[in-house]
């Protein structure tokens, strides 16, 4: 018989893991990009530049077009190429900063951002990762690591 005043206890535990989450915030800029990453209560900050020429003048160039033999080349194509060159090579360094991180935010005040999000959603395994993109002025370190971990808290 089973008396009825014991109470039941399971024959088995619950154990519960509880494994924090890499939340990563990045603030970029033209120049710049500030990685923070989150992680046991403990935080990261890496700067990293981006080496983007905003305002290129070629040394002894005095026109804005050169002439060859009867054709004019206009130099704004190169510096498009070589600025979209840099960019590209900007974005690939901070994509190989964020592959591991569990949860993404970008903030800045420039287009870079949006440019950034593009390349994310491009990407396969951070499609998912990005909580959202945005505005923001400039600020200091203390401040942009504030930001970040109040935006993951709620």
């Amino acid at each position: 018989m089973v008396d009825s005043k014991k109470s039941h206890r399971p024959n088995y535990f619950i154990i519960k893991i509880w494994i924090m989450k890499k939340n990563v915030g990045i603030w970029i800029d033209t120049h710049l990009a500030v990685v923070i990453k989150l992680s046991n209560g403990e935080h990261t900050v890496k700067t990293i530049e981006s080496n983007i020429d905003t305002r290129v003048r070629t040394p002894g160039e005095s026109k804005k077009y050169g002439r060859f033999d009867g054709h004019y080349i206009t130099y704004e194509k190169n510096w498009a190429n070589k600025k979209l060159e840099q960019t590209r090579e900007f974005l690939k360094i901070l994509l190989n900063e964020i592959e591991d991180c569990d949860a993404l935010v970008l903030f800045g005040p420039s287009i870079m951002k949006t440019i950034f999000e593009k390349e994310i959603k491009n990407n396969f395994n951070l499609i998912g990762k990005l909580s959202g993109v945005f505005d923001a002025d400039s600020m200091t370190e203390n401040q942009m690591v504030a930001w970040v971990k109040d935006f993951y808290k709620k």
